[in-house]
Formats: C-alpha cells, structure tokens, sequence
C-alpha cells in the first residue's frame, strides 16, 4: 500500500526566490493575499535549513505568480516544477538521537547554552535526552537537554572495541 501512495504523489510545486531572513514573512503574507482573493493555493512550505526559498503548490504557475505579485521581500518565481522527491527531505524530519553517541561533539542549539559546545556523555533515547558536558566552562557541569537541542558537529575520533 505505501508504493501505491509513493508513485501517486505527484504535485506542481513550485519555488519563489526570497529576501535571505524574510521566508516566514513572505508565507505570511502570501497566505493572507491568498484567503482573501480565494486564489487556489494548496501548500506553502517554509523549510528551516533552506534560506531565501518557498515552496508554494498550486495547480499552474499563473496562481503562484497572483498570489506573490506585490509581496514585499519576493525576489522572483524560479521557472519550471520541483519534485516531491527533492522536497521530501525538508518535511521529514530524522530524529537526531539515531546520529549521536557517547563522546560525539555536538553544538547547543537552544536554551541558555545555545551556541556552545559540548561532549555527549550519555544518551537516553527512551527519554529522546542528551546528557552533556560543556567544553567552553571552566569546570564540568554535566548538563542533560532534548535531543532537538543538540546539532552534530564532530563524530567521535576513535572507537574502543570494549564497551
């Protein structure tokens, strides 16, 4: 059933050029311009680690070209269709506990010690929790946070055949 669903998928999406920062604003404004003309806009993707882009799904480019004319901070449409596929990767999100391990360096990416390093010393995945030790403080302070806090930035050097 799901190869079904996979080969069914199939979308016009396409790809407006943004100000680098405005993508959220863009799709704000995009989709209050769409409620209130009824223009038949089906989606609008934000993707978080895609700057400068919006993906908007619509049945022809002529929709997509009336719903952003005169949207501040819309640079241009990028002609031509995306696929799904090349999209997929924004929307499904792995988790980050299936990366990391024991002694891996990972950066802080929220909360108070947000843009600080550290060393994972355990990993609690029933918990989806990271429990660290920061590199930056003077002494150590072991520190546990959500899995989603953490971002990987160095794997382990060596790996010991013991434990």
């Amino acid at each position: 059933m799901e190869k079904k669903e996979e080969e069914q998928i199939s979308a016009n999406i396409f790809v407006v050029k943004t100000t680098t920062g405005q993508e959220r604003n863009v799709a704000r404004l995009v989709s209050a311009k769409v409620k209130m003309t009824h223009i038949p806009i089906k989606a609008i993707l934000v993707p978080e680690t895609l700057k400068g882009y919006v993906f908007i799904e619509a049945d022809g480019p002529h929709f997509v070209e009336e719903a952003i004319a005169g949207v501040r901070h819309v640079r241009s449409r990028i002609p031509g269709l995306v696929s799904f596929s090349e999209i997929e990767r924004y929307i499904i999100r792995k988790p980050v506990l299936e990366d990391v391990d024991e002694d891996d360096v990972v950066e802080i990416t929220g909360g108070p010690f947000k843009g600080m390093r550290a060393k994972i010393t355990r990993v609690d995945k029933s918990k989806d929790e990271v429990t660290l030790e920061l590199l930056e403080a003077t002494f150590t302070l072991p520190i546990t946070v959500h899995s989603d806090y953490v971002k990987l930035v160095e794997k382990a050097k060596t790996k010991s055949g013991g434990a």
